[in-house]
């Protein structure tokens, strides 16, 4: 247990910082063991609520995580683990498909895209005040998703599709809170929820989605928000039937104060039809990111959904990174209007 690693401190601040320090640098590895915390306790001089302090502080960090009388361990990709500590040795010869990278050879040139988008702000140039989402995208978005049967809604553009997800569940959640997701799924998603203080309540996933009795019962047991993949599921490569779309907006309808997250992340690549859940409930939220098709680079996602949410993830973005550059909204304007 730990190795020949010390943990210090007296306070639950201390202790914490203790063990997020061992884990960031890589002293502490993916699925170490902690001590208990009445031993550690007992080894550090202080009272076990202490401990139980820091360990609450740190599994709501996304650092570690407490399996009852298994005891806590960190994660297995803790939040404040540099990547590639953690990283898959890859044999010559062989793809990893874990990534989600599309094939470079197969995206779009982006030179003659960025270059108008340039002259366009050389011409008019973004400053403070100006409006955060390029008219052009907002209307061109608007239309798709209008087609795609997305209901009516404001949209806004965040860096990524996983910057929409996680500014979403911050706007509704708390942590202790717990989130449905799709298992297998992708593992972005099933890192970031944990690092979010908040509970991975998994659902069954085939070939035509969520399996529905999960979702009824993850939704009984308390989960607060459900996270759909619309098509290209990663990793099975499911798709939403429009059979098992009704089924699943009836018991979405039985539990109508779930938050409800769809990503759409195949849009652009993906032949199938979308079959979107929005609207079933009070609170919804709808993702679609240019990275697969256009290159991840990009970190352009947009996002729309109910009044409320997008308000608040627009006012919570507005006093962090303000905008997604309007250079680079432009350019991807210019890659959808032909159709690169």
């Amino acid at each position: 247990m730990l190795g020949e690693y010390r943990i210090t401190g007296r306070r639950a601040a201390e202790i914490s910082a203790s063990i997020e320090g061992a884990v960031g640098d890589g002293t502490l590895k993916p699925g170490e063991l902690l001590p208990p915390m009445r031993e550690l306790a007992e080894r550090l001089g202080v009272n076990p609520n202490t401990v139980a302090a820091a360990y609450r502080t740190l599994r709501e960090r996304g650092v570690i995580e407490t399996a009852g009388r298994r005891g806590s361990r960190v994660r297995p990709k803790p939040a404040t683990t540099a990547r590639e500590l953690i990283r898959v040795e890859v044999p010559a010869g062989v793809r990893n498909l874990s990534e989600g990278n599309p094939d470079p050879a197969l995206l779009p040139a982006l030179a003659g895209a960025f270059a108008a988008a340039a002259e366009e702000g050389d011409r008019e140039p973004v400053l403070y005040g100006h409006a955060p989402v390029e008219p052009g995208l907002a209307r061109l978005a608007r239309a798709e998703l209008d087609a795609d049967g997305v209901p009516d809604g404001t949209v806004a553009v965040t860096s990524g599709a996983l910057d929409a997800l996680e500014r979403v569940l911050v706007a509704h959640l708390r942590p202790g809170d717990a989130v449905a997701v799709e298992d297998p799924g992708w593992g972005s998603l099933l890192d970031l929820v944990p690092a979010l203080g908040l509970r991975v309540v998994p659902v069954g996933v085939d070939d035509e989605g969520p399996l529905p009795e999960d979702v009824r019962r993850a939704l009984a047991g308390g989960a607060r928000a459900l996270v759909v993949t619309d098509r290209a599921q990663n990793p099975t490569g499911a798709a939403v039937s429009g059979a098992r779309a009704r089924v699943l907006r009836g018991v979405l309808a039985e539990y109508p104060e779930t938050l409800l997250i769809e990503d759409d992340h195949g849009h652009h690549i993906v032949d199938l039809p979308l079959h979107a859940l929005a609207g079933t409930t009070r609170s919804w939220a709808f993702v679609r990111s240019t990275a697969k098709a256009y290159g991840p680079d990009l970190r352009l996602a947009v996002l729309t959904g109910d009044a409320v949410t997008l308000d608040r993830v627009r006012g919570r973005q507005r006093l962090g990174p303000g905008w997604v550059s309007r250079i680079v909204q432009r350019a991807v304007v210019r890659l959808w209007s032909e159709g690169a």
